[in-house]
């Protein structure tokens, strides 16, 4: 069975930035299962994939449009610590807010007073990323699966 439309994929990676550096990895944990096409995986690594087949080996390299996207600089803002969920803000802190956007994750890069300089552009957005992949299964996705976007049971979500 090849990777395509209305099925789940478990994959084995290793992603890499520009410089070499593994910044994350499924070595040593589970693989990682997802339903193709859910938008579940960047745009640039789901469209290598389609067609591939389990122990299929792919290496490829994403630009950050078709990863995490652009860095945007209107997205590093100043906000009144108030305003964060934490009242024991500090530098590096990681909070979920809900925006007009749905939600974000904010990280504080700097404090000054009662505010906040805070950053909500994704942690990989703006970096040419590489992924080695092997392909481990291919299975056709269940109506549930289809219908909620990610796997259920084994290497995914149980309800």
């Amino acid at each position: 069975m090849q990777i395509g439309p209305k099925t789940v994929a478990t994959i084995e990676y290793t992603l890499k930035n520009d410089k070499g550096e593994v910044l994350d990895t499924s070595d040593g944990r589970e693989p990682l299962s997802y339903v193709h096409g859910a938008g579940n995986i960047i745009p640039g690594l789901e469209r290598v994939l389609d067609g591939k087949s389990a122990d299929d080996k792919v290496e490829v390299t994403v630009a950050p449009a078709d990863g995490y996207g652009e860095r945007d600089e209107r997205m590093v803002q100043n906000m009144p610590v108030r305003k964060l969920p934490d009242k024991k803000v500090t530098v590096g802190s990681r909070y979920r807010v809900m925006t007009d956007q749905g939600p974000r994750f904010l990280l504080v890069k700097s404090l000054r007073g009662d505010y906040a300089t805070v950053d909500a552009n994704h942690p990989l957005a703006g970096l040419t990323l590489t992924f080695q992949v092997k392909v481990v299964s291919v299975r056709e996705a269940t109506e549930e699966e289809q219908a909620h976007g990610h796997v259920h049971g084994p290497g995914g979500h149980d309800h």
